[in-house]
């Protein structure tokens, strides 16, 4: 995910500061990460330099100063080619399940049983919260669960693999 694109998405709807901007982000996509104001603020100097975001007002009120940030035209455009792109499967399997089942091998299964019941313990989390949460929630919860899901389905069929591996 391009942080200074989910900024310029977020200027898109109107001019906003750094601290509004952190905290859209991190309402708005429950599922990710919570951006560093530090990292906030960097992303929007980069966008200003590279002429996609401009500083619209500085305000005080009562308060430290507040810069206002709006997207500029070139912003608009950079962001409409962004959206439009379609993002490429992942290439490479890098996942901390996948690498210790490989560095496990046969002796694998205990770890598989294990990390099948706390997959399926964060699914029921998940599900029973989906109800009662926002859209950008439940639709991250949505996304969570079926993950999970894919998991749970290579999980068991690492198991019956690896016991196929030790009865042959």
């Amino acid at each position: 995910m391009s942080t200074g694109h989910v900024l310029l998405g977020f200027l898109a709807e109107r001019p906003k500061h750094g601290y509004e901007l952190k905290k859209e982000h991190d309402h708005r996509l429950p599922g990710a990460r919570p951006l560093a104001y530090g990292q906030v603020y960097a992303t929007l100097q980069r966008l200003e330099r590279d002429g996609q975001a401009e500083v619209a007002e500085t305000r005080q009120e009562g308060g430290p100063e507040r810069t206002m940030y709006a997207i500029t035209e070139a912003g608009r455009a950079e962001l409409t080619r962004w959206l439009a792109e379609i993002e490429p499967p992942a290439p490479y399997v890098s996942s901390p399940l996948f690498a210790r089942v490989v560095v496990a091998g046969s002796a694998a299964d205990d770890y598989l049983v294990r990390q099948r019941a706390a997959h399926l313990a964060r699914m029921r989390e998940l599900t029973a919260r989906r109800a009662t949460e926002s859209p950008a929630q439940a639709l991250a919860a949505d996304y969570a669960i079926q993950h999970l899901d894919a998991d749970l389905r290579w999980i068991e069929s690492a198991l019956t693999r690896l016991k196929e591996e030790v009865d042959a």
